[in-house]
């Protein structure tokens, strides 16, 4: 019937009506005649059909109780039609209930076994469990408890089993929700939106008496389902913990229990149905509540960490529900249920989040009220919380030594609630020395480290992550050290292991907790590390930092954490001292015994034969180079296994102190500024250190501390503090071997500093320099690492104002436009000077003086030569370039690398000043000579491009001495190894003989153009690169040799384009002029081969040749 019909509202016509549907279906019972009675009673007004009602049920009960007719189409019909008649109607009469209730459930049992399921379609199944819990819904008034009378218990618990049987074996979803929402409205525990008789004390006393006799039953199937295979559904679940909560809470309620009728004898008369009558006495409340404790503990294993949140949050209703009804009753039960509520504090679905913070918010304040009223559970929440916490930290390490990573995240996330929930009633429990100590033990051993990479020892920092982090703190990207665990690899398993740290420090004792982990610290070198990483943590959660927000605690009246800046600070100075102490900071992080000397005999073995060195030279005997600890203490002779998890330990220890200095400053504020004058050189040494671990650890503490300080970046906070840093480190570097790590410290600064730094330092270079001086052969390295910091920083202070334009005058020319006449007047003219033509002619317009420029004075012109003052930058230059001078002859391959880097920077900061550049470039020619001609492939391709910086600074000074001592053997190797790289494979670029050819080739050119080398070392060069236009050398040597062209042509057009058409011309000459004879070129005619691409994008880039073939 449409919505906008009118239904007939007269009863007497609704009768007239539905007569005749109801007499014919009584005649013949068939799906067509209940299914037009059915479309008929959509037309009856409600009230009508109330009034019809048992006329209307006739027909359609005599069809269920004849066994004859039983068809499962009949059936369902019938069903859905007396569904809509119960629902839109009230039962009044217990016989009408009783029959229909007795009916529905024949119909669902199986005729040769009533406890069992019929074998029904699931259609069938469903129409009638829908048809049952309307009836259950329609029961009117007092009628329904009728139900839960002792006499009616055999037949109700037939009910409940059939119902307990179909939610539990039932393969269909629907079906099984269906007999658990049937199952709900029998416990009076119904969710859903209609209207609900509303029991009376005495009324659900009655009920729960009744449903006592089946709650063993009830409990143990509907824990089946509920910890049954996941692919039921969440519904079904969801739908099972409502009926599990609802027995239980109706059976076990408090309230129920205190009452005399829970206790009745039955009576006489009921006979052998006495016997299934259940006495809720003390003994039975407390034998019930320690099975229901085992069941119970089952169901939360399975939903605390169930995949699907209205799982938990079912759950955390079932906690809640029978936390307030049955505390008393399931005293046994209440620490599950406060664990079950505690894991759920942390749940990463709002909704669980938000309801379990509300539950425990109502736990709290009953609490308290029973506080206030001096009952006897004033104590019982708190009492079982810190028991619960104290069995939880005993059994922690074994749950997470043999738990899955979800078990360990909800274990994790309950020990944490634990805490949120106590909130200030945990300094209370760890007053406790029992607890404490097993919290703090239970923390030591889940933190417990994974040192076993040799990674860890192995990776080494380099200078240019100290550049990279010299600019603003918003700016840099910290890489923050990835901690690897023995016992968990799950990130969040780590935040939450944090926050439980954090949140003990918010709520703990700030004075009991120090003390108590810095006890742990001092006494075992195994919980060192992790120790100090509660530590840290705590103090952060000790400051407020970091705390997730809406954790509600007992006492919900205190806000913000419980130490005040001052205990901060007390606390904060202890855990500092301890860090920064000489034992637990100067930890050695590297075997002595380095690689150097096997890296110096692998490169000076078989690449000896890659040398640029045309002559044989003996190998060079090589000192290892020695890597300062950070203690005096020898480390172990060999790598070995136990030295390696030493090694790893405590860079470890390093990168967890440091990352608690930042915390301490974090936590303290601008607070910690007087704190500086005690922590920030310890950090800068470590920034220092040559472990990468150890290095970015301490660039990310010099981070947290500058933003926490309120510097704008590492700048600041280097140039606010340089003066006692500065002095600190002059004082150590006289005593070097105390403190060896003070070249670190200055190295640090300068990295991080700009020149505003240069009058501070000056004094500490000369004490550098004098170090250097007095320990050459213990401390070159160390000290050539500051040189080298020194020099950069100088580089970047004072970048090179002055641009050497120079050049030949050659390479200008040649952008001018050509012109013919004048080049053959030009010709003309030097042909005679050649030949002594004219030579005696005075040309006055040649020998005229200049004039003065504007800016000479007369008095500069005429007065005493003077040297003007150097600025400082220049004078400091040039000592550490005259240090170089000497270091460049070490034995040490690693150190003369290292000087060759120096001198470079040297070169570059001294060029604009050419009357001091050219005096050390001439000292340090004939050692810088011996390292490119002479000298391992590594320190030939560093001294290569220290020329090539020479010559760019120095321009024609160093012409003759590279034609002569240089040149000749450049060339020759490329020659010698030109063959070699055109037949090699792919692995030949990986190899240092390549490398040594891509360098030489990738400066070559512009050195050649910077020192205007004359014509027979250009055809030098020329001829040796001229293989290496070849499509057989590798992609990269092509590209390099090209450039080598590139330059050369800038310095004589005429004869390279010459030189490249000899090889290959794409192109015939036409004379201008008949008279001219025509031009023949070597290269014309030829076909294309390995040199064509090349000399063609030269041709075509360089000359402006067009691919034509007449030109």
């Amino acid at each position: 019937m449409s919505p906008t019909m009118s239904q007939i509202n007269d009863p007497k016509v609704a009768f007239a009506y539905l007569r005749p549907a109801c007499v014919l279906l009584t005649k013949e019972p068939t799906v067509a005649n209940v299914e037009t009675l059915g479309e008929q009673l959509k037309e009856i007004h409600d009230a009508s059909l109330q009034q019809l009602q048992e006329y209307v049920l006739f027909p359609l009960r005599f069809v269920l109780k004849v066994p004859q007719l039983k068809k499962e189409k009949l059936v369902q019909a019938v069903a859905e039609a007396l569904s809509y008649v119960l629902e839109k109607t009230c039962v009044q009469s217990w016989d009408t209930l009783h029959d229909l209730f007795s009916e529905l459930c024949l119909c669902l049992c199986s005729p040769t076994d009533p406890g069992k399921p019929a074998d029904l379609s699931e259609e069938l199944k469903s129409a009638l469990l829908r048809c049952l819990d309307a009836l259950l819904h329609a029961a009117y008034g007092d009628i329904v408890f009728k139900l839960y009378e002792p006499i009616m218990l055999p037949g109700l618990g037939a009910a409940v089993s059939l119902l307990l049987a179909l939610g539990e074996k039932e393969k269909s979803r629907e079906v099984q929700a269906a007999a658990l929402r049937c199952l709900q409205s029998l416990i009076l525990h119904c969710d859903c939106t209609q209207e609900h008789v509303i029991p009376s004390s005495d009324e659900r006393c009655s009920v729960g008496s009744t449903m006592a006799s089946f709650l063993p039953g009830i409990a143990m199937a509907v824990s089946r389902i509920i910890t049954g295979n996941l692919r039921q559904g969440h519904a079904v679940t969801v739908r099972a913990i409502k009926v599990w909560c609802g027995s239980v809470g109706l059976v076990m309620e408090d309230a129920q229990l205190q009452s005399s009728k829970a206790c009745e004898t039955p009576s006489q008369e009921l006979g052998r149905i006495g016997q299934l009558v259940v006495q809720r006495a003390p003994e039975w409340v407390k034998s019930t509540a320690g099975k229901l404790s085992v069941l119970l503990k089952k169901i939360i294993s399975c939903t605390s960490a169930h995949r699907h949140w209205r799982v938990r949050l079912e759950m955390v209703e079932l906690a809640d529900h029978l936390l307030v009804a049955c505390s008393q009753s399931l005293r046994e039960c209440v620490g599950l249920l406060l664990e079950a509520l505690v894991g759920a504090v942390n749940d990463e679905e709002p909704k669980v989040r938000e309801r379990c913070e509300a539950a425990l918010r109502e736990i709290s304040q009953r609490s308290q009220s029973c506080s206030r009223s001096s009952d006897g559970t004033s104590q019982i929440l708190a009492d079982v919380l810190s028991e619960n916490l104290h069995s939880l930290a005993t059994s922690l390490p074994r749950l997470m030594r043999t738990s899955n990573d979800q078990k360990k995240l909800f274990v994790l996330k309950v020990f944490l609630g634990y805490f949120k929930v106590l909130g200030p009633l945990v300094s209370v429990v760890l007053n406790s020395a029992a607890h404490l100590e097993r919290i703090s033990k239970a923390l030591m051993q889940v933190l417990e480290l994974d040192v076993v990479d040799v990674r860890i020892v192995e990776e080494r920092s380099h200078g240019e992550s100290l550049e990279r982090s010299s600019g603003s703190v918003g700016s840099y990207a910290a890489h923050i050290p990835q901690k690897h665990f023995l016992y968990f690899t799950d990130e969040k398993i780590f935040s939450v292991l944090m926050e439980i740290c954090r949140t003990l420090g918010f709520y703990g004792n700030i004075y009991l907790l120090t003390d108590h982990f810095l006890d742990l610290y001092r006494q075992s070198l195994v919980y060192r590390k992790q120790a100090a990483m509660v530590l840290n943590e705590m103090v952060r959660g000790a400051a407020g930092l970091a705390m997730a927000t809406g954790a509600q605690c007992l006492d919900s009246g205190v806000q913000g954490p419980s130490a005040s800046q001052e205990d901060l600070k007390v606390a904060a100075v202890s855990i500092m001292e301890e860090y920064t102490s000489l034992t637990n900071w100067n930890l050695i992080t590297t075997c002595e015994e380095t690689d150097g000397d096997r890296q110096d005999q692998q490169l000076l073995s078989p690449s000896r034969l890659l040398s640029i060195s045309i002559s044989d030279t003996t190998a060079i005997a090589t000192n290892s180079l020695q890597l300062i600890p950070s203690s005096s203490a020898p480390p172990p002779p060999s790598m070995t296994t136990s030295t390696v998890h030493q090694l790893n330990s405590n860079i470890w220890q390093l990168c967890i102190q440091l990352e608690g200095l930042a915390c301490l400053a974090q936590a303290l504020g601008r607070d910690f500024r007087p704190l500086l004058m005690t922590s920030l050189y310890p950090v800068l040494e470590k920034a220092g250190e040559e472990t990468l671990l150890v290095n970015q650890a301490a660039l990310n503490s010099m981070m947290c501390i500058s933003q926490a300080c309120g510097y704008s970046s590492l700048k600041e906070l280097i140039n606010d503090n340089s003066d006692y840093l500065l002095n600190d480190i002059s004082l150590n570097l006289q005593r070097l071997s105390q403190h060896p790590q003070a070249p670190r410290v200055l190295t640090v600064m300068l990295a991080h500093s700009d020149s505003s730094l240069l009058p501070l330092i000056r004094d500490v270079v000369q004490d550098v320099l004098m170090a250097l001086d007095l320990s050459y052969n213990h401390s070159a390295a160390l000290f050539c690492s500051v040189l080298h910091a020194l020099m950069k920083a100088l580089a970047r202070w004072f970048p090179v104002s002055r641009c050497r334009t120079g050049g030949s005058a050659r390479s200008k020319t040649s952008t001018d436009d050509f012109n013919c006449r004048q080049f053959l007047l030009d010709y003309q003219k030097q042909k005679d000077l050649a030949e002594g033509v004219g030579i005696e002619v005075d040309d006055t317009e040649d020998l005229e003086v200049p004039p003065a420029s504007e800016g000479e004075d007369a008095e500069d012109i005429c007065g005493p030569d003077e040297k003007s003052e150097l600025p400082s930058h220049l004078i400091i230059t040039k000592e550490v370039a005259e240090r170089c001078v000497h270091l460049l002859s070490d034995p040490r391959l690693q150190l003369r690398l290292k000087v060759l880097e120096v001198l470079e920077l040297c070169v570059y900061v001294l060029s604009e000043r050419e009357n001091e550049l050219l005096p050390m470039a001439h000292r340090c020619w004939p050692v810088l000579r011996q390292r490119l001609t002479a000298d391992d492939p590594l320190a030939v391709l560093r001294a290569f491009r220290v020329l090539c910086t020479l010559g760019e600074a120095c321009g024609d000074f160093l012409r003759r001495r590279v034609s002569k001592e240089v040149l000749p053997r450049l060339t020759s190797s490329l020659t010698r190894q030109a063959p070699v790289s055109a037949k090699a494979g792919p692995v030949y670029t990986h190899t240092l003989a390549y490398k040594l050819q891509l360098a030489v080739l990738q400066g070559l050119g512009s050195l050649c153009q910077r020192l205007d080398l004359g014509e027979a070392d250009l055809d030098a060069v020329c001829e040796a690169c001229l293989p290496y236009l070849s499509c057989r050398q590798p992609v990269r040597l092509q590209e390099a040799c090209l450039s080598v062209f590139q330059h050369l042509i800038q310095v004589d057009p005429d004869t390279f384009w010459f030189t490249l058409n000899e090889l290959h011309c794409p192109c015939s000459y036409t004379p201008p002029h008949p008279d001219l004879p025509p031009i023949q070129l070597s290269g014309m005619g030829r076909p294309r081969d390995e040199y064509s691409d090349n000399v063609l994008k030269l041709l075509r880039e360089e000359f402006g040749l067009c691919d034509g073939s007449v030109c």
